[in-house]
């Protein structure tokens, strides 16, 4: 093959994944394979869409590359086939910030607006973290939560919170976090707390970038509040 030819044949293929990656349910499904493996039905009852219309999208993604599945009898599990696959959606949704007037809009009205102060850091959590300074709050469901979470870190998700909160001591600072820079539910949650006089601030990064940075993470389900994180 000459070099025009391999080019070609190369972003032929880029273009495979580019097309995959071109509709709004197919991202949503991708983002919630980042917090961990799931069957067709649960993806269809989270997403509000059919079985049918589900696999068709699931099977979009897998000829793509971007996902794995793997049948445990009638059952087919998917999972994205890697990390890099959740930072690319990320990425999509940055550029589109930094590109589109309509995103920056939504993103700066609709979610920074809301943010009374500037969100916690990776970095910043990783030291407050190891001095035990703060309480981590994972407000994803439950499942998502033993799929992997922060160290430490206690799961309250945002339809319990109102009623569990009493178990967050109010003498430390609650770090709030659930499935990235786009995700409402830590938003919601920090707003309850806030209501009811807690110091708490919310970590833009999700589980996966948490990952990505070298950082370690833990599975399973943690039934203590450990008090710190």
């Amino acid at each position: 093959m000459s070099t025009r030819e391999i080019r070609q044949t190369l972003f032929a293929q880029f273009a495979v994944v580019a097309d995959a990656l071109a509709h709004s349910s197919r991202l949503a499904l991708l983002e919630l394979l980042a917090q961990g493996e799931r069957d067709v039905e649960t993806l269809s009852g989270l997403l509000g869409l059919s079985v049918a219309s589900t696999s068709q999208h699931l099977q979009r993604l897998k000829h793509a590359g971007l996902v794995s599945v793997q049948r445990h009898g009638r059952r087919r599990i998917y999972r994205l086939a890697s990390d890099e696959v959740s930072a690319l959606v990320l990425n999509i949704g940055r550029v589109a910030e930094a590109s589109l007037a309509s995103v920056e809009k939504i993103v700066n009205q609709q979610l920074r607006a809301q943010d009374e102060l500037p969100p916690v850091s990776t970095d910043e959590l990783a030291r407050l973290s190891a001095r035990r300074a703060v309480v981590i709050v994972d407000v994803r469901p439950a499942e998502e939560y033993a799929a992997a979470h922060l160290p430490g870190a206690v799961n309250i998700p945002l339809d319990a919170l109102r009623r569990e909160m009493s178990r967050l001591p109010q003498d430390r600072e609650i770090i709030v976090y659930c499935r990235g820079p786009y995700c409402l539910l830590a938003l919601d949650a920090m707003r309850m707390l806030r209501r009811h006089h807690y110091r708490v601030r919310r970590l833009e990064e999700s589980v996966s970038e948490w990952r990505r940075a070298g950082l370690p993470v833990e599975h399973g389900i943690t039934t203590a509040m450990t008090g710190s994180a």
